[in-house]
């Protein structure tokens, strides 16, 4: 029984989004041209998915897991992703911030989400290969038996809790909507 598993599965998902997020920065930088039609489903989807349903799980369950079987949470991994999450959603909601200027044509409110676009997807394409490479193979030798179990009933309660299905179920329609405009003939693995 594998306490990340789960966690791994969803960075696939995420993954193969910035893969279409990437896509679309490219394209805007290459046609000048922003807008909320374009941009407001990666927003949405990585506030929803990536923050609301995924992060959820790491900071509510699995690091205070950690920490009780003895990762400092203050120092180390469990602190460097802490922080690299807070800078995932500044950059997102700088994104969003920059939208309606972007759209109505002002060049640096369009540098500043292409600028904020790259630097997200490059801060979460390599988080999460810090954290699947490196600390959910430590997670997974520290947290076994039982303290797994409990781990994964915590991932459960965490998909209970109020407003996690609405926004489940709204970004998995995100990713279809997504991957019929971006897809590139490779198989999606759809939330």
């Amino acid at each position: 029984m594998s306490a990340t598993k789960c966690l791994r599965e969803e960075h696939q998902v995420i993954l193969r989004v910035l893969g279409f997020f990437s896509r679309a920065l490219d394209e805007a930088s290459a046609s000048g041209s922003i807008s909320h039609a374009i941009f407001d489903p990666f927003v949405g989807f990585f506030q929803g998915f990536a923050d609301h349903c995924h992060h959820c799980k790491e900071e509510s369950r699995l690091f205070p897991a950690l920490q009780e079987a003895g990762m400092p949470g203050e120092q180390g991994p469990i602190a460097v992703m802490l922080h690299e999450h807070q800078q995932g959603r500044a950059l997102v909601r700088h994104i969003a911030a920059n939208l309606d200027s972007a759209e109505r044509g002002d060049e640096a409110a369009k540098a500043e989400v292409l600028r904020a676009g790259t630097a997200f997807v490059s801060l979460l394409s390599a988080h999460i290969e810090k954290e699947d490479q490196v600390l959910f193979n430590v997670a997974d030798s520290m947290l076994e038996g039982e303290a797994a179990g409990r781990l994964l009933d915590g991932y459960s309660e965490a998909e209970n809790e109020e407003g996690y299905y609405e926004t489940h179920v709204s970004c998995s329609r995100i990713v279809r909507e997504l991957a019929s405009l971006y897809e590139d003939g490779s198989p999606l693995r759809v939330l």
